[in-house]
């Protein structure tokens, strides 16, 4: 009953954000200098009857309040709008794209947690380690280099020293797909991963000080067990949570990812609307950037309910 209360929760919060973004997303358009018409034609020259049926397109007529829940219905509904720059359907630009942003962050999640909570937990239970000591000095490389910098540190090793991997675009097929975006998305878990390492470092090194392993000692449990059944276990708990938020974070640094790696994504398609000021599709992309950034801290809310039953029943740590 307390996960169910707790996912009802969650449920609600995160559709108040979404409500509260698409307010913010929406009026973004009111905050350009001149009128939201002139902003959406983008200095193009245009005859009145385009400027009106621009201005009834987005129905700038309307109080403000109206205009927004016009285009947040439509949006519900899955119509976005159509690209006053491309001339289409902002649906039709951004399917096809959908794919390669997806999996480029589906494999930098994996690569962030397999690096992330591995090296940390390792360092951790080794504390004071030349093991230690190394993963210690490679998260604060890591961490100090800018993902396009690694990025681009990536290509000039891996894809032209040692020509391993493609530089550049998405491939064709699953196969060479997930070839062509093995750089990307280790650029992108470079910085994401120490992190996580950090965080994964300092919840074991907590754990394993905690009186209850004490305890577990004294008792005469095995090192493996002590490591796994209480040491590990609980310092699930902090990780689970960083690693969610860290992984969320993933969705807005595909931007720059993508324009380093020439992929055809939702980041590259972002980042070519905001420079042709194509208002449609970057009111689209950015709700569904906070749509996938609220969605997984949900879901990493209730993966933590279910690790720690007390925090749905008001128990203190």
């Amino acid at each position: 009953m307390g996960f169910v209360r707790a996912a009802g929760v969650r449920v609600a919060s995160a559709v108040g954000t979404l409500f509260v973004a698409s307010l913010v997303i929406y009026g973004s358009l009111f905050l350009a200098p001149g009128s939201p018409a002139n902003f959406l034609v983008n200095a193009r020259t245009t005859s009145p009857e385009q400027l009106a049926a621009i201005t009834a397109q987005y129905h700038l007529d309307d109080p403000f309040l109206v205009q927004w829940w016009l285009w947040l219905s439509n949006t519900l509904r899955g119509s976005l709008g159509r690209s006053l720059v491309q001339r289409n359907d902002v649906w039709s630009l951004i399917e096809p794209r959908i794919g390669t942003t997806a999996l480029l962050i589906v494999l930098a999640s994996i690569f962030t947690i397999l690096f992330g909570v591995t090296s940390g937990t390792i360092a951790g239970l080794r504390r004071g380690s030349i093991t230690d000591s190394a993963v210690t000095v490679i998260n604060s490389a890591a961490l100090a280099i800018p993902p396009f910098v690694g990025g681009v540190i990536l290509i000039t090793v891996f894809a032209v020293q040692l020509p391993w991997f493609p530089a550049s675009g998405g491939g064709d097929g699953p196969i060479d797909s997930l070839h062509h975006l093995v750089l990307p998305s280790v650029a992108l878990a470079l910085s994401n991963g120490a992190y996580v390492s950090r965080i994964s470092r300092a919840a074991v090194i907590s754990e394993a000080a905690s009186e209850h392993v004490e305890t577990a000692r004294i008792r005469g449990l095995s090192d493996r067990a002590v490591v796994f059944r209480h040491i590990i276990r609980n310092a699930l708990i902090p990780i689970t949570t960083v690693s969610g938020v860290t992984i969320a974070g993933l969705i807005s640094s595909t931007v720059v990812i993508e324009a380093v790696f020439g992929l055809n994504g939702l980041g590259a398609l972002l980042l070519q609307s905001v420079l042709s000021k194509d208002f449609a599709v970057v009111q689209a992309i950015t709700m569904m950037m906070v749509l996938a950034f609220v969605v997984v801290n949900a879901v990493v809310d209730l993966v933590y309910t279910v690790l720690d039953p007390r925090v749905t029943t008001g128990v203190a740590r």
